[in-house]
């Protein structure tokens, strides 16, 4: 399983961006699927997550601000950021787990690349 992150850059303080993740490979089922950050020098956090059902669960430094949505029959995942702020920047993460098989119960945990998103004027 692959999970290809995409959409991040530079953006001015109050601008969007939009991050995209798409899962790929040996996929029977995805269950939570979601976005994670790191800035430098801090631990990796939770930005927003998206069950299969569409429950939504985001940090409360994002909350109003950020948007997660997931389109099953692509296995991908999108971040509508806006009024992004200086403290947003940090390499943003995308996590899936996922049922390889249609054979199991299990879900593992699958991470993306990382897509850096710098906020700054």
């Amino acid at each position: 399983v692959q999970l290809q992150a995409s959409g991040g850059g530079l953006v001015q303080p109050g601008g969007s961006l939009r991050l995209s993740c798409a899962a790929s490979g040996s996929i029977a089922s995805i269950d939570a699927i979601g976005w994670y950050r790191q800035a430098p020098g801090k631990q990796r956090e939770l930005v927003a997550a998206i069950s299969s059902r569409g429950s939504t669960n985001y940090a409360d430094s994002v909350k109003g601000r950020f948007t997660i949505s997931r389109d099953n029959a692509k296995n991908t995942v999108y971040l509508q950021m806006n009024s992004l702020k200086p403290e947003d920047t940090a390499v943003y993460y995308c996590n899936a787990k996922v049922r390889i098989s249609i054979w199991t119960m299990t879900y593992d945990d699958y991470w993306g690349q990382g897509t850096l998103v710098t906020v700054s004027s």
